[in-house]
């Protein structure tokens, strides 16, 4: 019996994340299908890119949102398996980024994959759920991370960073049991499965790079300054 409560928990916890806040929002602020706007993913930044900062910011937090659900359920239903609290919050990320909600099929109708995102936020919110306090941690540093090196995958891998950080020194303290640690283990490596393509861009240089942020920003006014040069 208790074997099916801890599986209908992770089960639980990835519907949960597969819920495409970012398709529905931008859906409905611009009738816009946000897997066909620049990388394609339902996340808050993608969101942001197409409809605004609004959508892109409920996105976020909706997306937050879900992943501290994923371990508030978890515990309800399990209350004493720390095991499954730590697996919920992945499993909401893994439904995030292949939702059960978008497949994607060929002409033929094959599954090709489960559309999604690329999991930033709710991995944010895992760490939330497992220890509230880490919110206050984890948020400030990812939006600093993202408002100065302004490059969306660089954030996103850097969140689950800053939790294996925060959960280590915690575990260390005694407060945190050291399976929230592997939480942390876990969120970097599902996340760095799902920005691959991005990976790649980054070691080419090409990495796309959001233009209300610092580097946007520099960016921008280095490309004017030699724009300015060239037409001396």
């Amino acid at each position: 019996m208790q074997l099916i409560l801890d599986l209908a928990a992770i089960l639980l916890a990835y519907i949960i994340g597969s819920i495409p806040f970012g398709l529905l929002i931008v859906k409905l602020k611009t009738g816009k299908d946000i897997r066909e706007v620049e990388s394609g993913r339902t996340g808050g930044t993608n969101a942001l890119r197409a409809a605004g900062f609004w959508a892109g910011l409920a996105t976020a937090l909706l997306d937050i949102l879900k992943g501290a659900v994923s371990v508030w359920l978890a515990r309800w239903i399990t209350p004493d398996h720390y095991l499954v609290h730590m697996l919920a919050p992945l499993a909401a990320i893994l439904g995030h980024n292949h939702s059960i909600f978008l497949p994607e099929r060929d002409e033929n109708g094959t599954l090709i994959r489960l559309r999604g995102g690329a999991g930033g936020a709710p991995s944010v919110g895992g760490a939330m759920g497992l220890y509230p306090p880490s919110i206050a941690i984890i948020l400030p540093l990812g939006v600093l991370t993202f408002f100065t090196v302004g490059i969306a995958s660089v954030t996103t891998m850097a969140v689950a960073l800053f939790a294996i950080i925060v959960f280590a020194y915690y575990a260390s303290q005694g407060v945190l049991p050291w399976d929230y640690v592997w939480y942390g283990v876990g969120a970097e490596i599902l996340l760095i499965w799902a920005l691959r393509p991005n990976l790649k861009k980054l070691v080419e240089g090409n990495e796309r790079v959001v233009g209300i942020t610092l580097h946007g920003w520099l960016k921008s006014r280095k490309q004017k300054k030699l724009e300015e040069t060239s037409n001396k």
